[in-house]
């Protein structure tokens, strides 16, 4: 009779990603020149299957033919970005019947995937391209908010918007939810009007501002998500940062940067003659939020009832989660 396989230990993972990962551990020099094949079994923290393959199962999860460590896992899994993994190992020799010899499983290792890398990020952003229709003019940034929100700025924040850290909605892979922190605003008009909707699913009441305050040469512009919630209508995540400011430096080099001049989501053309005021236009198709990573003061706009209603609870995004069967937004590493 073989001897046995000894247990896999010291399990490492390395190089993680949002799709992959790299997986090694400690065998004897013998396990190592015998063993054919490793079996590996993975599942999400959360909802983990306490059914692992047993001697002589006919294995169900990943079989790879033994290669040197640390192995590629990459494509066997839909593997979704920011989600913690469990993961255990056995080693494994094919027999002439077809059958194997198995070691015991090593113990259990925790990881979590990481967010969308660039390559990732510039997939979706090529897939928003497509979806955003004609670039409309507007003239103003603004941000609907019940009574009480307006209120609480006045009293408890001398007047100052003050930016809240980004909440998981949208693509579970974007580097900015749960990071960083911003003020959402909209810029998104009515076509036959030109001015921003009447109705809002925010509030009643709508701080504005003029574009050209938050928006110019000095000005970076990055994109950030394109998601949709079940519905037909996708909705496209921007971020505006001041040049220099620790909000442009964290997007830097985590979310692609887009031309101020030339972009299908929003554009500031600057004035061909003096005393010309800037060109601001944003994409017609797709619902534009735009995370502007300063404090705005209350004082730099004005604060309006709006004219039309504000019970389109629907539309609000807060925590929402992406439709991930939709073809038009996703692509193919996870949601």
């Amino acid at each position: 009779m073989e001897t046995p396989l000894c247990t896999p230990h010291n399990i490492q993972i390395c190089e993680v990603t949002c799709d992959s990962f790299r997986i090694g551990w400690d065998m004897t020099p013998e396990d190592t020149a015998r063993a054919t094949h490793f079996f590996i079994d993975l599942s999400r923290k959360e909802s983990r299957d306490p059914n692992r393959f047993k001697h002589r199962d006919v294995p169900t999860k990943l079989v790879a033919k033994a290669v040197p460590l640390p192995m590629a896992v990459r494509g066997h899994w839909f593997l979704s970005p920011r989600t913690e993994y469990c993961v255990a190992v056995q080693t494994a020799i094919r027999q002439a019947d077809g059958d194997y010899q198995v070691s015991e499983w090593s113990q259990v290792v925790e990881f979590c995937t990481g967010d969308y890398a660039m390559e990732h990020l510039q997939q979706l952003l090529d897939k928003a391209s497509g979806s955003t229709g004609r670039l409309l003019k507007f003239s103003v940034f603004y941000r609907n908010q019940h009574p009480d929100y307006f209120e609480n700025v006045r009293s408890e924040c001398g007047g100052l918007m003050r930016p809240s850290l980004k909440d998981n909605s949208g693509s579970h892979g974007s580097p900015i939810n749960g990071k960083l922190s911003g003020v959402f605003l909209s810029c998104n008009t009515e076509f036959d009007t030109g001015l921003p909707p009447k109705d809002s699913p925010y509030g009643s009441l709508r701080f504005q501002v003029p574009a050209g305050s938050l928006l110019d040469a000095n000005t970076s512009l990055y994109f950030a998500d394109f998601y949709c919630m079940y519905t037909a209508y996708h909705y496209v995540v921007l971020v505006l940062a001041p040049g220099g400011s620790d909000g442009d430096n964290f997007c830097r080099g985590r979310l692609p940067k887009l031309d101020l001049s030339s972009n299908p989501f929003l554009t500031c053309i600057a004035p061909e003659a003096p005393g010309e005021e800037p060109l601001f236009c944003h994409a017609s198709d797709v619902i534009l939020e735009v995370l502007y990573t300063e404090p705005l003061h209350l004082e730099t706009g004005t604060v309006e009832q709006i004219s039309g209603h504000h019970q389109l609870m629907s539309l609000t995004t807060a925590n929402a989660k992406k439709d991930p069967s939709c073809k038009v937004c996703n692509i193919s590493v996870g949601r």
